[in-house]
């Protein structure tokens, strides 16, 4: 693979990416129309979740994309490290949250995925090439702050998001003892 050093003083993956992104396409004399961001806390990102994702961009309306996987197991809701996602018919983002959303009233929380389709948020974007280098000029918004989810930013400025649903179970990595989960079953040898 090919390497590219880049800023220590980064806010973002994404910012990470888009500086990335701008060294590459100078050093090879080149463009390209979307960037595909996989975030380091995704190391088992399937190679077929990177062909759905990149499938967002056969409609040329797409700016941003990212995929989204059906939430199946009620603790996962309330988990503030799987970041949820609630979507348009038209599977266009509307929020991300590290809360559960939405809410379900009159229902005991560990029986809201009996009466909501809840969605987790994969860490895995893919980005227009100009779309990436816009937003990344963006100052922090306030919903961004709140949840700490940079999405938001991307949102509350009027981007749109499309996501992609997947039944691929990627295991992230984001805590200690995801790691310790992972090395104690093996994927990784």
């Amino acid at each position: 693979g090919e390497v590219l050093r880049t800023s220590t003083a980064h806010e973002s993956g994404t910012d990470r990416c888009a500086e990335a992104a701008r060294l590459y396409q100078a050093d090879k004399h080149t463009t390209f129309d979307v960037v595909i961001n996989i975030q380091g806390d995704e190391p088992f990102i399937d190679p077929k979740q990177i062909e759905l994702l990149a499938s967002c961009f056969h409609d040329s309306n797409t700016q941003i994309a990212t995929l989204i996987k059906q939430i199946n197991e009620p603790a996962d809701i309330l988990n503030p490290n799987n970041p949820k996602v609630v979507i348009t018919k038209q599977k266009q983002a509307i929020y991300f949250s590290r809360s559960p959303i939405p809410y379900i009233r009159n229902h005991d929380a560990v029986e809201w995925i009996k009466h909501h389709r809840f969605f987790k948020h994969i860490g895995i974007y893919a980005y227009q090439t100009e779309v990436l280098q816009a937003i990344t000029q963006l100052k922090q918004s306030s919903l961004e702050v709140a949840e700490s989810l940079e999405q938001n930013r991307w949102l509350e400025n009027e981007y749109s998001i499309r996501t992609e649903i997947t039944d691929h179970e990627s295991i992230s990595i984001d805590t200690p003892a995801d790691l310790e989960q992972v090395l104690k079953s093996n994927l990784i040898k």
